[in-house]
């Protein structure tokens, strides 16, 4: 077995065991933490394909700024501790979009040829990144001022009305 090939598999189960922690976590907390281990770990994939500009982003973007919005929402919104259950009467149907999901990964394992060729040269960086803050910065501005405005409505609506 190749070094990267045991790499990958360490890096795969931490990604996926990040995944089931993030669904099975009780804490809210807990689970954004193991949605960042998740997130890091896909990172780590993307290093191990060559494609340091998506690890990059991945760990900006996902990694640190989508975990600090998300721990900031619940910070600010959160009115104490849910005592109720957490089962729905969704779980079965939950249940059988999980395992088509799971047939129809494991159909497209069985189908392709593994491994993929992949040209591991880069190819229009430059491109990517001039195209990025010239054509694509002002949507990219717009889309983070209406996520902050998404997060104020958030904090308006969950707080508590004043009695005056």
């Amino acid at each position: 077995m190749s070094p990267l090939l045991a790499i990958y598999i360490v890096v795969s189960v931490m990604a996926v065991a990040g995944g089931l922690g993030t669904v099975l976590a009780r804490n809210v907390v807990y689970a954004s933490l193991f949605l960042l281990l998740s997130l890091l770990s896909v990172a780590g994939i993307y290093v191990l394909l060559f494609s340091p500009f998506l690890a990059l982003v991945q760990v900006l973007i996902y990694g640190g700024a989508i975990i600090i919005v998300v721990l900031f929402a619940l910070m600010l919104t959160r009115q104490g501790d849910e005592t109720g259950s957490l089962d729905s009467p969704q779980k079965p149907l939950a249940a059988v979009a999980g395992l088509a999901a799971l047939g129809v990964l494991i159909a497209t394992i069985v189908v392709n040829k593994w491994p993929p060729s992949v040209d591991p040269e880069p190819v229009g960086f430059e491109k990517l990144g001039a195209t990025l803050f010239t054509q694509w910065a002002v949507p990219f501005e717009i889309a983070s001022v209406l996520l902050l405005v998404a997060l104020i409505g958030a904090i308006v609506i969950a707080r508590p009305e004043d009695s005056q």
